[in-house]
Parts: structure tokens; C-alpha cells; sequence
């Protein structure tokens, strides 16, 4: 599929990349988006793809299957799915439905601009909106509130006082949860970490089941570990000292020691399918791509970089939970950028205050980790990318969401200047925008996609088109390299907790709607 623009750009998507030419005569370089380009640490001008992606079958479960129609406020789903694709075979399937109860939105109003962390109930009035210019706009989305403008706002003392009481319910009210969690969480106590565990389904409302929910949980994960991720000479000499030890028993004397026998599958040089040496060796290609990746993971981040003894700590952990789904999961492997998600969820659950989760954090970041990609696996797939589930639908809602939000912005950037949402969206979908703010601003992000009763995807498009309608003035003056280039570079100096209820304000695109099988 190609395109022309009046500015001499060729585009043309080929092999699940999207080639932007510009005009040689203007000098520019030719910057390539690609799935393996999605980290901006990436250079923009590699084209050829680093990393297998998912080949699936006519056969193949079906992840996410279609657009429904958004349900009715009394309709009872599963926003997080307990499984994805082939993920465990240990793990039993449960249904994990959270009511979704009466959800009211309101479009059309606008928040007084607030500090990060703070959250305004008083709204202005909408009356001499469209006079207002939108350079004034802008300076408003980014300028400092003035704090006594802000009234009935609540402190981070009092949010977490409310969330506190919520937390220690014996049954917890999981409506009331996302409406606080959506607001923000505030850091420490392990607040976050418990919540998101809850909003994602990974723990049960009732506060009675949650020890031996996790208990059975880490059990399983840690059986599927030591049968997937364990090397094979070590099981190959647990499989003897077992054996030993059964023969000890039966005979209970003393004897010469008998030479071990080794079958033609147990050494490192076959190549027997059923091989364990053959089948651990497959992986060694994905194992030093998800090495290089997570080397790249927040480089600015001690938490996750350099070489000390605890970020070498997390990247392995955070290794084995990749490569872990990898194995489960042929069909889509590890694709890169998955490190990019799973960064968030580690770092919430590494820092809780119990000592008993932090030291199975690993266990639990593999389960969630697997909820939050069901919502959104099939855009890691090159073979689903023009299915009703891939990329190019979900950036087509989001055009779609523009339109009906902002008409004049949507034609700017389609017709004038042909800004397509494949050349700036892409990445900011596929990896749940964790490359497009500050650390702090991804968690806080993230609070409200995992609140949002009708799931990820849903409140990802409405922030997606925020981001658009914060910077509209500055988009409606620029030509199309500007654009890509503001977009592709989107400004740190937004105001997120603005930017958040113009999410929140934002018609819900009720044309198509994802449902989490």
C-alpha cells in the first residue's frame, strides 16, 4: 500500500513496517517505524526486523475475538483474561468476571488545570469555549494552577486514607476501586501494587481468599519454571539423584556406585526434537534479544540499569517472566517492546511494603503481565495486523475517535498535512504509552487504564486522543514534518492531570468495542 502527500513523502507499508520517505531535495534522513523500532533508544533508520513474530494457525485460540458492541452498565465480563493463547497448561482457567456497574460519563467539560498528583472537582462552565483561542488553551493546559482556583481538591493524605479503608474491607468494592485508583494512587504503603493486582483480577475481591489465591499461583508458577526454564543438565541430575534415592531406599544397602546411563537425548550435541538440550538451544536467540532489550529498559533508571548486583537482580527476573511466555506461547514468542510493558508492572510490585510479596514478585508480575497483553497481544502480531483485532483497526478507532471529538483537527491531520496516526500512534498504542512520558507519568497513567471499567484499550484511545486535542494549536500551525516530529517527540510539559479528564471527557468510541475473552 502506498501514498503520495504534497510535501513529496512516499510512504509504504510492507512486512508490518511503515516507510516514510521525505524529499531528498529537503535532505531529510528516512525514518522507519517498525515493530522492532518501537523503543526511541532504537536508531529510527534500521528496517529489517530483529525479532520473530507470531506465525499463528487457522487453529490458533482466539485471543480477542471481534468488536461487541459496549455493554449495557448491568452486563457482567472479564475485563482481564485469566490466560493467552497457550499460555498455561498448569494453570486451571477460572472465570475472573467483575460486574461492571453504572458508569456515567460526561462529555463536554473541562477541568481547572491542576498540579500532578492533585485531582479538581470543580469544573468550569462550557460557556465561551469555542471563543477561546487555542494558543490560550495550550498556555493553560501547561502553565502552574493557581492553587486556591482548585477547590474541594484531595490530598494525597486523603486519597490514600480513602484507599486504605477500601483495601481493608473484607470484601472489596471493586466500582469504588477503580473510581479511587482512576483518581491516582499515591506512592508507598504498597498501595498501588495491591490495587492493580485487584483491578487486573489477579487477586480475588474477597479479602478472605487472597492467601490462598497467591499460594496456588505461586506454586504453579514455580512448577512451570523449573520444567521450562531449567537448564537441562540440572534436570537431567535431579531425574538421577531421585532415581538414587528410590533405589536406596528399596535396597537400603551399601553397594558400588552404578554408572549412569545417558539416552541420545540428554546430550548438549542432539539434535532430537524431543530433546531437551535440542529444545533449550532454540531459545538462545530469544534469550539474547531479551538480554539487549532489557539492557535498553529505562537506561535512566538505576532500578533496572547498570550493573549492580540489584538491577542485575530484576533483569533476570524480569528474563525469566519473558522467556517464560515465549515457551508457553510459540505462536507469538517474545516480540520487542514487551519488556517496555512489563517494566511498569515489576517496578509497582518490587516496591511493596510486604516482604512476603516482594519476594515472589516474579511470580506475580508473570501473572498480570499475561492479563494486560491479552488486551492487546494481537498488536504485537504481524499476521493480525489488517484482521478486525490488529494494529491498523485499533489505529483506524482512533482516527475515528479524533473525528468525532474534533473534526477540524482530524482533517488537518488527514488531509492537510496527512499526519496518519501509523506514523505517531503505532508505538504509543502498542507498548500502552511507556515511552511517551517520565516513569512517575506511566504509573500514574497506568492507574487510570486499569481503572476504567471497559478495559485497556478503551481508555488508551481516549488518552491517545487527548494527547492530540492538548497540543491541537500547535498541530493545526505545523506542516507534516513538524507534526511527526511533535508527536513522535510529545511535549514533557503537559499538564498529565489535565490531559487525563480531557481522556475522561471524551465521547467512549461505542462504535467497537474489544472484550477480553
Amino acid at each position: 500500500m502506498t501514498f503520495h502527500n504534497s510535501n513529496g513523502v512516499v510512504g509504504r507499508f510492507k512486512g508490518g513496517a511503515w516507510r516514510i520517505r521525505l524529499n531528498p531535495s529537503h535532505g531529510e534522513e528516512e525514518p522507519i517505524l517498525h515493530r522492532s523500532h518501537l523503543q526511541t533508544t532504537l536508531p529510527t533508520t534500521v528496517s529489517t526486523r530483529s525479532t520473530p513474530l507470531c506465525k499463528l494457525g487457522l487453529n490458533a485460540p482466539a485471543m480477542l475475538k471481534g468488536k461487541l458492541k459496549l455493554p449495557a452498565p448491568d452486563k457482567v465480563r472479564r475485563v482481564f483474561p485469566d490466560r493467552l493463547g497457550s499460555l498455561v497448561a498448569g494453570f486451571d482457567e477460572k472465570d475472573n468476571e467483575i460486574e461492571v456497574l453504572e458508569f456515567e460519563i460526561e462529555s463536554g467539560e473541562e477541568l481547572e488545570p491542576i498540579q500532578p498528583g492533585e485531582l479538581g472537582f470543580q469544573r468550569q462552565s462550557n460557556d465561551g469555549d469555542e471563543a477561546m483561542d487555542d494558543d490560550v488553551k495550550d498556555q493553560i493546559i501547561r502553565q502552574k494552577p493557581n492553587p486556591v482556583s482548585v477547590l474541594k481538591s484531595i490530598s494525597d493524605e486523603e486519597k490514600r486514607s480513602d484507599l486504605e479503608y477500601e483495601l481493608s474491607q473484607r470484601e472489596i468494592n471493586l466500582e469504588k476501586l477503580q473510581r479511587i485508583a482512576g483518581a491516582g494512587i499515591p506512592d508507598g504503603g504498597g498501595l498501588r501494587a495491591t490495587a492493580w493486582k485487584l483491578l487486573l483480577g489477579y487477586l480475588p475481591s474477597s479479602h478472605d481468599l487472597w492467601d490462598e489465591q497467591l499460594k496456588e499461583n505461586r506454586q504453579k508458577y514455580a512448577n512451570l519454571k523449573e520444567d521450562l526454564l531449567q537448564n537441562p543438565s540440572e534436570h537431567v541430575w535431579k531425574e538421577y539423584e531421585e532415581s538414587s534415592t528410590k533405589r536406596n531406599e528399596e535396597n537400603d544397602v551399601d553397594g558400588p556406585l552404578r554408572r549412569h546411563e545417558i539416552s541420545h537425548e540428554d546430550h548438549p550435541l542432539s539434535l532430537g526434537t524431543a530433546s531437551l538440550w535440542s529444545q533449550y538451544f532454540q531459545h538462545t536467540e530469544i534469550v539474547e534479544q531479551i538480554d539487549r532489550d532489557l539492557q535498553r529498559t529505562h537506561p535512566d533508571l538505576p532500578f533496572f540499569s547498570g550493573d549492580s548486583s540489584f538491577s542485575c537482580k530484576n533483569r533476570e527476573a524480569m528474563k525469566n517472566i519473558l522467556l517464560l511466555f515465549a515457551k508457553l506461547n510459540p505462536e507469538i514468542r517474545y516480540v520487542q517492546g514487551m519488556n517496555e510493558v512489563l517494566a511498569p508492572i515489576y517496578y509497582v510490585f518490587s516496591t511493596d511494603s510486604d516482604k512476603q510479596n516482594v519476594a515472589n514478585v516474579e511470580a506475580d508480575c508473570f501473572s498480570c503481565f499475561v492479563r494486560i497483553l491479552g488486551d492487546s497481544v494481537d498488536h504485537f502480531c504481524e499476521q493480525f495486523d489488517n484482521s478486525s483485532n490488529g494494529i491498523l483497526a485499533t489505529l483506524s478507532r482512533l482516527s475515528d475517535l479524533l473525528k468525532v471529538n474534533d473534526e477540524q483537527l482530524w482533517r488537518h491531520l488527514e488531509f492537510t498535512t496527512k499526519v496518519k496516526p501509523q506514523f505517531y500512534a503505532f508505538r504509543w498504542i502498542t507498548l500502552l504509552l511507556t515511552q511517551e512520558f517520565k516513569f512517575e507519568s506511566i504509573l500514574r497513567i497506568w492507574d487510570t487504564l486499569l481503572s476504567n471499567p471497559f478495559g485497556v484499550q478503551d481508555m488508551l484511545l481516549r488518552i491517545c486522543c487527548a494527547m492530540l486535542l492538548c497540543v491541537k494549536s500547535k498541530l493545526l500551525s505545523g506542516d507534516f514534518v513538524a507534526n511527526l516530529k511533535l508527536l513522535q517527540h510529545y511535549p514533557d510539559d503537559i499538564n498529565l492531570e489535565y490531559l487525563l479528564q480531557v481522556a475522561k471527557d471524551i465521547s467512549p468510541d461505542t462504535s467497537y468495542y474489544c472484550l477480553s475473552l
